[in-house]
């Protein structure tokens, strides 16, 4: 039987199950704030108990399973377990990583993901992977030794991003991460396996005195297909192992430790996202990347599991509660931590972020994947960029270089998009590449269509820099990763401390998020028992510790 909110037909429940409640009267409250508050004792079980006054709620007092009415006793209506934010997810998530909480940060290039950002979290045991995707290597090197001089072994990782048009940076991101001996990396946007993150992998593996395969490197892989993730949860390629003993980057004994386990302990499932996305919808793609988990598993058997998270749209409680409902062993976050004071955005870009709703996103060309024609999703509120990057790519697809795009629409671009002449952008290309990736420039210098893509990506690339750095002038040209889980969060958060951007921490919005999940499990699970509470206590909002 459902109880409605109002105390007259709260009054006229009966139970279904004729259990009894014994304990004081007076300990039963029927106040929503007085019930929101112990419904917030999440150390405490909880009694739904009807007396003639109604339907309250109490901590004290203890259940009679006899069904014999005793004097003093009342009819009990439901239960709910003591139920802390810790126990939401798998908890060998949380202990392989030395985690309070099943719940990550996900990676948000070019520092976005900052040093303050990964320290924030990492103090207060929880995960957050450095941005380093788009970072040159002095850079990445930078980050790494301040963050390990501030959390020590961790909790952090660092971000290994695919960089099929980059190949350098991608290696040299591997490199540093084994010099350094950072543990955890977080891969993400492979569309197959690479020598670099099975090198990684395989690297880390050793035998214990007992003969065990000890893992070393933990490998995140945050992904949206199912093809792509089987490589994952597989044992690396045997042809990609023999290439790395014979290049004298791995031993023989690693390559053979390699074959035996996942290449990732963990898989983020990521659905409609900031960034890097296939807009997939979480209900369908969870449930297909665990039923996949569970067929790998069976053909495997690992001793231990490939884990199963879910990131994408991830933005309120009920989100939160909703991932780990599906079978989801974590959570991870994205585009809400933008708009945190310690991410490495700016003050306007933060601005904007705290003002988006759902439907101010939309899909535009990605710069390091610009040529192929892969789209990121980035906030179109406040920015002209998402537009102007369409345009960019139209122009790419529909001549086959600079010189055959009519006049007139290269003194636009000059004039709207890039502010200078073509010549001189081509110029800062190669100053560019010179630092990053000299064989970018060897290449375009035979192939005039590519020499307009990297043109074009200067801007892509220059974009999202002014975005993190505030460049004035610049803010019609913004680029600024997000997805609809920013809009979600804001309509959230409004009316409470967290709508304004100075209150927003990271470490606070996650608690938050883990608090309001726990606090609908005991909402939800009063609900399944018929106990429906008074509709203001449906809801969770941020409330300042």
């Amino acid at each position: 039987m459902t109880v409605s909110g109002n105390q007259e037909d709260l009054a006229s429940v009966k139970s279904d199950f004729n259990q009894r409640w014994l304990g004081p009267l007076e300990e039963v409250v029927f106040e929503p704030e007085e019930m929101r508050s112990i419904l917030l004792q999440f150390e405490k079980a909880c009694f739904a108990v009807r007396t003639g006054d109604g339907v309250g709620l109490a901590t004290t007092g203890r259940p009679d399973w006899t069904t014999e009415q005793k004097p003093g006793s009342s009819a009990l209506v439901g239960i709910v377990p003591a139920f802390r934010p810790q126990q939401l997810g798998d908890p060998q998530f949380s202990a392989a990583y030395k985690l309070d909480y099943a719940y990550a940060a996900g990676a948000m290039a070019n520092g976005i993901a900052s040093e303050e950002h990964v320290i924030a979290l990492g103090k207060r045991k929880m995960l957050s992977s450095f941005g380093a995707a788009g970072l040159l290597p002095g850079r990445i090197e930078t980050a790494i030794r301040r963050i390990q001089t501030e959390l020590g072994e961790g909790p952090y990782a660092f971000n290994l991003i695919h960089s099929p048009s980059e190949e350098t940076l991608e290696r040299r991101a591997v490199e540093l991460y084994l010099q350094y001996g950072v543990k955890t990396v977080e891969a993400s946007a492979y569309l197959a396996l690479t020598p670099h993150v099975v090198r990684y992998r395989a690297a880390g593996l050793e035998l214990d005195r007992q003969g065990q395969t000890q893992i070393k490197n933990k490998v995140i892989a945050k992904i949206s297909r199912r093809e792509v993730a089987r490589q994952f949860m597989q044992p690396a390629p045997p042809e990609i192992l023999r290439s790395l003993v014979e290049s004298g980057l791995l031993t023989p004994l690693q390559a053979r430790l390699a074959e035996k386990v996942p290449v990732a302990d963990d898989i983020t499932v990521e659905a409609d996202s900031g960034g890097h996305t296939d807009n997939r919808p979480l209900v369908c793609l969870l449930p297909s990347m665990l039923e996949l988990s569970d067929e790998i598993q069976a053909r495997y058997a690992y001793e231990k599991p490939v884990r199963v998270g879910a990131g994408g749209g991830i933005g309120t409680p009920q989100a939160v509660l909703a991932a780990f409902m599906m079978g989801a062993a974590y959570v991870v976050t994205g585009s809400i931590n933008q708009a945190c004071l310690e991410a490495g955005t700016s003050a306007h870009t933060k601005k904007l972020l705290s003002q988006a709703e759902m439907p101010d996103v939309m899909m535009a060309p990605a710069a390091d994947m610009f040529e192929a024609g892969v789209k990121v999703q980035l906030l179109k509120r406040g920015t002209l960029f998402p537009m102007r990057a369409s345009r960019l790519y139209e122009l790419y697809r529909q001549y086959e270089a600079l010189e055959e795009i009519p006049q007139v629409e290269r003194e636009k671009l000059e004039r709207q998009i890039f502010r200078k002449p073509l010549e001189a952008v081509w110029q800062e290309t190669i100053s560019f590449f010179k630092e990053r990736d000299p064989s970018q420039i060897e290449r375009a210098a035979e192939n005039p269509k590519r020499k307009m893509a990297l043109i074009f990506r200067w801007y892509l690339g220059l974009s999202s820099r002014w975005s993190n750095s505030g460049e004035k002038s610049r803010e019609m040209d913004y680029q600024i990763w997000c997805g609809p889980a920013m809009g979600a969060f804001n309509d959230w958060v409004r009316g409470s401390y967290l709508e304004d951007p100075a209150n927003r921490h990271v470490g606070d919005v996650a608690e938050q998020l883990m608090r309001g999940a726990t606090y609908l499990y005991r909402v939800q699970n009063l609900n399944a028992q018929g106990v429906s509470l008074p509709v203001e206590l449906r809801a969770y909002r941020p409330v300042k510790a």
